[in-house]
């Protein structure tokens, strides 16, 4: 049974995409053949007689795979496209096997747009659309151009808000074949810039869709802070003890063999530690009517719209490092986004910032906690202990057999709108998780907390960095904490949001002018939202 046609019809993406994808495995098997001559250089003497003569045999090998690679991905382009209706984004693709899946709007939870670096020199852009149901789920669209990739994005958050762009007959540009181009986005996404148009159906139409939501800039993250930070880290200084270690240990034998054992684990921490670097470079966040904007990468650039009210849980941590600067980490989990397949970056909603830059992007999540004295109680989140908690229940006494250094510290408090889960004295952690986030509840019990009268108390969210557990607390307190939030999360569900996160202000969302959106008092405490966002 064959599935339906958008109404929109397909378009395909950008012609030159075959080249960029068939230079991705182009470059791949580059970096293997390259990796297999640096471990066989010991023996480089006995072979390299035979490789001046079969040079130009590996040379054709590589020209005859570069043939294939590219040739294969002509025609996986030729089988890709896709089209977008009021309800879903719609994809197709595949040569042997053929696929077609579906992205329903309702179900979105971000829209990024990256850009590796080859598609950064040819100025093309791959849209991403993450929605509800994990790990693979995702819709890629790509490549387009970055401008038709950003008006599109817009587009679809529009429609994904409730906000419905018109599409008509705007003139469009083909790829030969009838099939409209990746240049047609323009015509049925957002128009971004309010400015006189030409005559005809295509002003009629753009006067019609809904511009792009203004933003306001929150913060961003200065290279130099980066740095600062990578070099603070557990991980530099742990690096730097092993390399002193094998020097010492190379001195004492002097065996130069140890050095090549070493160099793959130099190398992965180096990797490690660019990767942070290159994937948090330039990181800038803003807020908008139609969700966070996060901007970040150096090689790879991304630009994330995270909606309104789809992060799940949020969480600000501390190494022992940063407490000088009282530097703070924030990370979320959002439905459809997954830590594990490499990507930890596209969680992150600050890198590395003081205090009050913490506080302004846990604001931007959750800006009501829901008590009258919300920096005093996230001050005790983050610094506090059970000598000085007022709003905090911690671990009791006897659990400083288990947790001997963080019993103080290990604890929880609960306000009108959420969940705080306080944890770690070396490495100092809050977790923050709206009550309407709750996905399920649980309550862990070893035999030696059973002996003691403990139980550690397990709040269940979507895949991501974030996992809110409260050790070693009293088994009293676990279950009624347990009972408890089942019901907050049941009664925080029936006033949520709706799917269509903003439809009741459809109307108002064009008027937003951007000095309206919602700002941060100095002290790091959310400001009012205006009445047209609210």
């Amino acid at each position: 049974m064959s599935a339906p046609t958008p109404a929109d019809g397909w378009r395909r993406v950008h012609p030159v995409t075959p080249f960029v994808r068939g230079w991705a495995a182009l470059a791949a098997v580059l970096f293997i053949g390259g990796q297999q001559m640096v471990e066989n250089l010991p023996n480089v003497g006995q072979v390299a007689g035979t490789v001046q003569s079969v040079w130009w045999q590996a040379l054709l090998g590589l020209v005859l795979f570069a043939l294939a690679a590219f040739g294969y991905a002509a025609l996986a382009w030729r089988m890709t496209s896709y089209a977008v209706d009021d309800d879903a984004v719609h994809l197709r693709k595949g040569v042997l096997f053929r696929q077609q899946r579906h992205a329903r709007l309702d179900r979105l939870q971000a829209v990024d747009i990256r850009q590796p670096l080859l598609a950064r020199i040819f100025g093309l852009a791959e849209l991403t659309l993450e929605v509800a149901g994990g790990s693979g789920s995702g819709v890629a669209i790509g490549f387009l151009r970055e401008s038709d990739a950003q008006l599109l994005r817009a587009d679809l958050l529009a429609r994904a808000a409730g906000v419905k762009a018109r599409r008509g007959a705007a003139p469009s540009r083909s790829s030969g074949d009838g099939a409209p181009t990746a240049g047609d986005d323009a015509a049925t996404a957002v128009e971004p810039v309010v400015s006189p148009v030409a005559d005809g159906p295509a002003a009629e139409i753009l006067e019609e869709l809904p511009p792009v939501a203004p933003e306001q800039p929150v913060y961003d993250v200065p290279p130099v802070r980066l740095i600062l930070s990578l070099l603070r880290s557990a991980a530099v200084w742990l690096l730097v003890v092993a390399l002193a270690g094998v020097a010492v240990v190379v001195v004492v034998t002097r065996n130069w063999g140890i050095l090549a054992s070493a160099l793959p684990g130099v190398v992965g921490a180096g990797g490690y530690l660019f990767q942070r670097f290159a994937g948090e470079f330039g990181f800038r966040a803003a807020i908008s009517p139609d969700g966070i904007r996060l901007r970040h990468g150096l090689l790879e650039t991304r630009a994330q719209t995270i909606p309104p009210g789809r992060v799940q849980a949020v969480s600000l941590t501390q190494g022992p490092f940063w407490r000088g600067p009282d530097w703070w980490r924030v990370k979320v989990n959002v439905a459809g986004y997954d830590s594990a397949d490499g990507k930890e970056s596209q969680n992150i909603l600050l890198p590395v910032g003081p205090r009050e830059e913490a506080l302004a992007a846990l604001w931007l999540v959750l800006p009501d906690l829901g008590t009258d004295e919300p920096r005093e109680l996230i001050d005790e989140a983050l610094a506090g202990d059970a000598t000085t908690d007022r709003w905090f229940t911690t671990s009791p006494r006897r659990a400083r057999l288990l947790d001997p250094f963080t019993w103080r510290r290990n604890g929880f408090a609960v306000t009108e709108r959420a969940l705080l889960v306080r944890s770690g004295r070396l490495v100092r952690s809050l977790v923050v998780v709206p009550h309407e986030r709750t996905q399920s509840l649980g309550l862990e019990q070893g035999p030696w907390e059973r002996r003691r009268g403990l139980a550690s108390f397990s709040l269940h969210s979507t895949a991501g960095p974030v996992r809110p557990v409260a050790y070693h607390l009293d088994a009293a307190d676990a279950a009624r904490l347990l009972d408890d939030q089942a019901v907050r999360a049941r009664t925080a569900r029936a006033h949520a949001t709706p799917a269509r996160w903003m439809e009741h202000v459809a109307e108002a969302v064009p008027h937003v002018a951007a000095e309206e959106l919602p700002v941060h008092e100095p002290d790091g405490s959310p400001a009012s939202l205006p009445e047209d966002v609210r």
